[in-house]
């Protein structure tokens, strides 16, 4: 609503005299500030070896530092307030989807009522995944992902739900090439979830109305799960992933973001699996967990404006469904992780 205000030609003058007298005070008072904490400020500067402006470069690097230590020390003590449920079953959903509810691992609710922004989420995010580790992050990856880099992945991946990364390995010889292992690649799709709300605890307030038109809904969960090729080729659909990776898109509306979630499969859920050396309790190393996890932006984030090599991974996705006959392993090997 804009509000009419009616002003006589005096009113008018009066404002513009007020203004000056404001701004030619407001000049005084910053030439009497810099008169007075000029001297001070030098002999610190001078005191420290520094000139004046590198030591405002020190102090505004420092409250920096302060705000940045701020901000983490707010999402580890919210990180710390999240639960999660011991059969993993969760709050807050009534589809049949088989995933773990986001509001399993952090409290929508109070995330939204704090007006929490999406980078406060990102770290949120990442400080809850090193709490669960023990500080470490041992065992998961997790990234927070703009929605419109994650639709378009999501759109290639509904077309093209799997595929094949090759990753680097040591060759055993050193007259051998270098050696690869491959990773079986596949997309699944699952109920989009209702858009949360901050009210959501409140048993007296009734559930928010959610969206029927699908361009104002959440897009649907997605998780990619990677087994190495041989062990796939073997046991099919028995066989074990070894990363798990899982999209939550429960803030893609509020907040324009996609929350990542990679778990990495313990030794003990994978204890009759062969083929893969195991990195102390879980079935992969934390680097290749990450290696495989930046696959997915390398094979299925398509840009019509990119270049050479990204229009090629491009290609492969589809020969690898389209024209197997015609898929080249050697050219796939070029773009190993």
């Amino acid at each position: 609503m804009h509000l009419a205000l009616r002003c006589s030609r005096h009113t008018l003058s009066n404002t513009r005299f007020l203004r000056t007298s404001t701004l030619v005070w407001s000049r005084r008072l910053h030439t009497n500030y810099d008169d007075k904490y000029a001297e001070k400020l030098r002999l610190a500067a001078e005191k420290r070896g520094l000139s004046v402006g590198d030591l405002r470069d020190q102090v505004q690097a420092g409250q920096a530092k302060e705000r940045r230590e701020k901000l983490a020390a707010e999402a580890q003590a919210e990180a710390k307030a999240q639960p999660e449920s011991a059969d993993g079953s969760g709050v807050g959903r009534k589809d049949s989807s088989p995933i773990k509810p986001l509001s399993s691992l952090l409290n929508l609710p109070r995330v939204l009522s704090g007006s929490h922004t999406t980078e406060q989420i990102s770290a949120l995010w990442t400080v809850y995944h090193a709490a669960r580790s023990n500080g470490t992050g041992r065992g998961f990856v997790c990234a927070s992902i703009p929605l419109d880099l994650y639709s378009k992945m999501a759109k290639a991946g509904s077309s093209y739900p799997m595929f094949v990364v090759p990753v680097r390995r040591e060759a055993a010889t050193a007259e051998e090439a270098t050696a690869h292992e491959v990773y079986f690649l596949q997309w699944s799709f699952h109920d989009a979830p209702r858009i949360p709300s901050a009210q959501d605890e409140d048993l007296f307030v009734p559930p928010q109305p959610q969206p029927t038109d699908p361009s104002l809904a959440n897009p649907p969960i997605s998780t990619v799960m990677f087994t190495p090729l041989q062990e796939y080729k073997m046991r099919g659909s028995f066989a074990t992933p070894y990363l798990v990776l899982t999209f939550y898109t429960d803030l893609a509306r509020t907040h324009g973001t996609v929350l990542l979630r990679g778990e990495i499969t313990p030794v003990a859920a994978a204890a009759e699996s062969a083929g893969a050396s195991s990195d102390g309790r879980f079935m992969l190393s934390q680097e290749d967990a990450h290696r495989l996890s930046m696959s997915v932006q390398n094979f299925y984030l398509w840009d019509e404006a990119a270049g050479k090599e990204h229009r090629e991974r491009e290609t492969l996705v589809k020969e690898f469904h389209e024209k197997p006959s015609e898929f080249e392993w050697e050219k796939l090997l070029k773009y190993a992780v």
